[in-house]
């Protein structure tokens, strides 16, 4: 079958190749509504498709952009890349979306994978162990926002919470509500991951303003296969805390898994606060208090940043951290 080109449409529009070019580009400034609905009938009936590549080419623009986030299954993530769809899609623009489970071997292939393709810029939530990697990106000007993390020595464009706020809004509702032993559980803390090393620091600093002792036995963190193990060894401690701070959603689903399996009565025998709002918090029972991020707006952000890098309209600027507030959303677990 003869491949349809644009000189196949513009002759049976009965226009120019350079009209069919505009309407393709949806520029119509200067074209009648006519000559519009020429052209489109013209598509139909050829069955024309644009060549994407060569237009790329053309263009030195894939309208592509790559999303890599640390692990897909949290909802914070999934709420992210839902927003920079959104954001994309109104400027013509598609995303391809990789998951890096934090494993830098990953990162790399595919920052790597994602240069290859020729797409336009990058947002990232970077593992923060290929140093070298992110330092050429920045020297080459090459467009690419850090999600959710801060990279030390690397100073790109990024979108955090305010990591610390958040493990203080949780410690001062655990303290409104009458507890002082405070317990908070984390994932492995053995690589730099900022939002874990900060809502740790919050954590701390908000005992501290209470004056309430910070107990090393009442911080654990772990693997994910061996999270129900790290919770049974906190609540079995002699004096075991009365209130337990779930890092984020997923050390959240296993407190709770934990709870259910073990007869766990919420919030008489364990208060919880979690760090993200999960989407069954206003109808699990009892309804979870949760400490929320604002994801679509932070991934909106995030969108905004790149294509300012992608439209060279940040040269000679500095590179910005943005920091949004988190808020707490006051149910009944605690």
């Amino acid at each position: 079958m003869k491949k349809i080109t644009i000189a196949d449409v513009a002759a049976h529009a009965n226009v120019s190749k350079s009209t069919v070019s505009q309407f393709l580009n949806k520029r119509y400034d200067y074209m009648g509504e006519e000559t519009k609905k020429r052209i489109e009938t013209a598509v139909t009936e050829l069955g024309y498709r644009p060549n994407i590549i060569a237009r790329s080419l053309k263009q030195k623009s894939t309208k592509t952009i790559g999303v890599i986030v640390a692990n897909i299954l949290h909802v914070f993530s999934t709420q992210v890349i839902r927003a920079i769809e959104d954001f994309c899609h109104e400027s013509n623009f598609h995303i391809i979306v990789c998951n890096a489970d934090d494993d830098p071997v990953k990162e790399k292939r595919y920052i790597e994978m994602l240069r290859a393709k020729q797409v336009d810029g990058i947002i990232a939530f970077p593992t923060g162990e290929n140093m070298e990697l992110y330092q050429g990106l920045l020297d080459e000007r090459y467009p690419f926002v850090f999600m959710d993390r801060l990279v030390p020595g690397i100073h790109m464009d990024a979108v955090l919470l305010d990591n610390k706020r958040a493990s203080e809004l949780a410690v001062d509702q655990f303290v409104k509500a009458g507890y002082k032993k405070i317990g908070m559980i984390s994932p492995l803390i053995d690589m730099p991951v900022t939002p874990r090393l900060e809502r740790i620091q919050g954590y701390k600093t908000a005992l501290a303003k209470y004056n309430l002792s910070f107990q090393p036995e009442y911080l654990a963190s772990g693997a994910f296969t061996d999270m129900q193990m790290i919770i049974q060894q906190m609540l079995l401690l002699s004096d075991p805390p009365e209130a337990l701070l779930a890092l984020n959603d997923r050390v959240l689903f296993e407190i709770l898994q934990y709870a259910k399996d073990h007869h766990v009565n919420i919030p008489n025998d364990l208060a919880i606060i979690g760090i993200d709002d999960v989407s069954f918090a206003s109808f699990y029972y009892p309804t979870l208090t949760t400490i929320s991020q604002p994801a679509f707006k932070m991934g909106k952000k995030a969108a905004q940043l790149l294509f300012k890098q992608i439209n060279q309209e940040d040269q000679g600027t500095a590179a910005q951290v943005y920091r949004f507030p988190p808020q707490l959303i006051d149910r009944e677990s605690c």
